[in-house]
């Protein structure tokens, strides 16, 4: 995957493909939150656009998280797997038979393999998984061998969802029906009436297995709209309790707050108080202290009265 190049800010290097590499990489259970503070990491340091990228991050789902646990544990065998689907495809394409058949079998042991590997990293990260999602890491691993677009999505490393290979292998386009018929027949004499309904029974029998085929794939298809919308709706979900235990903080902050609001009004008040009763007794000290200060200052006239009367 081609990556733009790092940022610098503030004399600090932004990487934000590294940063959804990161995010990628945490277990579904914990993507929804990570995925917000990292958004809100990268808006506090300038990056709004980055910031929008992060914040629409989808949540993947189990299936889609061992996939992705599966490429990072192990590049080079991802590599060889992504070359092995690259040699298939292309020897259905020529129609080489032995090709086809060497690297179809190659193709089942490896899908396995590398399946249980993907469950095993999974269940060290305490994540164990179930028949039912292990089936959709397989199927992610056939779509990454049968279609070049989902190999492109899942060397990417950030899938969100399973992939499903689709409902018959990608090949050289046939030769029409029709040209196929008048090659093989002699250009010199009439199909016989019985040539005629062979053709015909083997032309409802092909119209048959291509209206089942796309049958199949639209199904299939459905099937997948169902998981991402299971998938969004559990994203959703989270979002939304992430929201309430936000909310709840900031409730239990503001209770915290106005009752210590409300201790320091009170505290205000009693110091208030106590203030009016040191500014009465400072009065009432002031008053005191003025009237010993005119007893003293006439007993001190009294007594230099006496000791001029006895000097006399």
């Amino acid at each position: 995957m081609e990556r733009r190049s790092a940022r610098r800010r503030g004399g600090a290097e932004y990487d934000v493909e590294a940063v959804l590499d990161e995010l990628y990489a945490t277990p579904p259970a914990h993507f929804v939150p990570r995925r917000e503070e990292l958004a809100a990491a990268a808006r506090t340091a300038g990056h709004a656009e980055d910031a929008r990228r992060i914040h629409t991050a989808r949540r993947p789902t189990l299936a889609a998280w061992a996939a992705n646990l599966l490429l990072r544990s192990q590049p080079q065998e991802s590599r060889q797997f992504l070359e092995l689907g690259r040699s298939l495809r292309e020897a259905h394409r020529t129609l080489d038979p032995d090709a086809v058949r060497d690297l179809s079998s190659q193709r089942r042991r490896v899908v396995t393999a590398m399946s249980r590997q993907a469950a095993q990293f999974a269940t060290d990260a305490g994540h164990r998984l179930s028949d039912s999602v292990l089936h959709d890491v397989e199927s992610t691993l056939n779509a990454v061998l049968t279609d070049p677009d989902a190999a492109d999505q899942w060397a990417t490393g950030r899938l969100h969802s399973t992939l499903t290979p689709p409902a018959v292998f990608p090949s050289a386009a046939p030769p029409a029906a029709g040209a196929q018929r008048e090659k093989a027949r002699p250009q010199t004499a009439a199909p016989s009436p019985r040539a005629r309904r062979t053709d015909e029974l083997a032309e409802r029998r092909r119209a048959r297995e291509e209206e089942l085929a796309r049958a199949r794939t639209t199904a299939e298809a459905a099937e997948q709209r169902l998981k991402d919308q299971r998938a969004e709706h559990a994203d959703a979900e989270a979002s939304l309790e992430q929201a309430r235990d936000g909310r709840d903080q900031a409730r239990q902050q503001v209770e915290a707050t106005e009752q210590q609001v409300r201790q320091a009004r009170e505290a205000l008040e009693q110091a208030d108080r106590d203030q009016g009763q040191a500014e009465k007794r400072l009065r009432a000290a002031a008053d005191a202290l003025g009237r010993a200060e005119r007893e003293a200052r006439a007993a001190a006239r009294e007594v230099e009265r006496l000791k001029g009367r006895r000097g006399g």
